[in-house]
């Protein structure tokens, strides 16, 4: 085994041992053991090595076994599985990404869209299967410390249910969706079968309700499908293209709920100068480290969760999948962005 291999194992080794200990205690019991054998077993993490480096986080690796029939069992019989099947997960994981796309977040997402009065054409960038596309066709419980508000789309209930607990004051009403489109890479068909069970195997084993969300919110995209256009958002003219398909008399509404994150500095520099040039309302959800582009300073420390932002301007601490909202904005600024 040749050096530069063995640096690779190296790092594979020293990532999953982080995600060990680190990130799936408190969310999942079986990918925290699932990681943590991989980070002592070298033979293991060589077979993972061999998945190119942007390609193998332990999330997308675990998801991509599942979706190939690694049982959901300790590790030692994962591991068993794995070594039998390593082939067939090196290839499988060598032409995925990440692409969770989780409905709960329009919970967060409504409270800006509510700002803007009127019709709403939303392109969505890192759309996934365009599950957040969809904000008028869920139903929603904000829960505040005076009770409850509820939405529903004018159809009546969905069978998407979002439950959000709120403080503050936020705007919330449905929005007046007319048009819907998407941007990514590799986007997913929310009508494939392989597609959606590769969506809900990226679900972490002992988050509960999920699954079942995901795959109501997947059969309404597949009733109704969206423009998903794949490409690059952060190229000015593939985002140009896909803007000029907004039509004429609503406001053209671009999101990003989490994707910043995952693109290189360089490319998400150049799509906020971007999606900046349109005439559009944009609408983040970040980790407030992210925020240094902003004129807004956002203290990570204290502001308690993701940032809810309207045009650079915070609005609101969310969780980052939706199942909180702390309104932080005033009225006075309400009233500015909606005008």
């Amino acid at each position: 085994m040749g050096d530069d291999f063995g640096g690779e194992i190296d790092a594979v080794v020293d990532r999953y041992g982080r995600f060990a200990r680190d990130e799936a205690p408190g969310r999942s019991a079986l990918y925290a053991e699932w990681a943590a054998g991989v980070a002592a077993d070298r033979d293991i993490a060589g077979i993972l090595a061999r998945i190119p480096s942007a390609r193998r986080q332990p999330p997308l690796v675990f998801a991509v076994s599942r979706l190939l029939g690694a049982p959901e069992q300790p590790f030692p019989a994962w591991a068993a599985w794995l070594t039998g099947h390593a082939d067939e997960l090196v290839a499988e994981a060598s032409v995925r990404r990440l692409q969770t796309n989780e409905p709960q977040r329009s919970a967060a997402l409504l409270p800006a869209l509510a700002t803007i009065s009127g019709p709403i054409a939303l392109l969505e960038l890192g759309a996934s299967a365009g599950l957040c596309l969809y904000p008028d066709r869920y139903s929603y419980d904000y829960r505040g410390p005076e009770g409850v508000t509820a939405l529903d789309p004018g159809s009546g209930p969905s069978s998407v249910a979002l439950a959000c607990d709120v403080t503050g004051d936020p705007p919330l009403r449905m929005p007046e969706v007319v048009w819907r489109a998407g941007i990514d890479l590799e986007p997913l068909d929310a009508g494939d079968p392989r597609d959606r069970r590769f969506l809900t195997s990226l679900v972490w084993p002992g988050e509960t309700g999920r699954v079942e969300r995901i795959a109501a919110a997947l059969d309404i995209v597949a009733a109704d499908p969206p423009l998903l256009l794949a490409g690059d958002a952060s190229d000015p003219r593939v985002l140009g293209e896909a803007a000029a398909m907004a039509p004429d008399g609503a406001t053209l509404v671009v999101t990003t709920p989490g994707v910043l994150p995952h693109i290189p500095h360089a490319g998400r520099e150049r799509l906020v100068e971007a999606v900046r040039a349109l005439d559009a309302v944009w609408i983040t959800i970040d980790p407030p480290g992210l925020h240094e582009w902003r004129r807004h300073v956002v203290d990570p420390v204290t502001w308690g969760g993701f940032v809810l932002a309207r045009d650079g301007a915070p609005l609101a601490a969310v969780d980052p999948l939706g199942a909180f909202v702390r309104w932080r904005a005033s009225h006075t600024e309400e009233t500015d962005a909606a005008g």
